[in-house]
């Protein structure tokens, strides 16, 4: 499985990395992981849906 780092979602998803990380942390990005202080995202995850903000 490829990964991609924060930085790279963050890009992608067009929002911020610590937007990203707050997700992760919460656990609303399958197949995310924590190796060495570093949050690794499965390249296929979806964008997470921010249910505070109207689309």
């Amino acid at each position: 499985m490829d990964f991609m780092t924060t930085k790279e979602a963050a890009c992608k998803w067009k929002v911020t990395e610590r937007m990203v990380q707050y997700h992760c942390k919460a656990g609303r990005i399958g197949g995310a992981v924590k190796m060495a202080g570093v949050w690794l995202i499965p390249k296929e995850a979806e964008k997470p849906v921010d249910g505070r903000y109207k689309k």
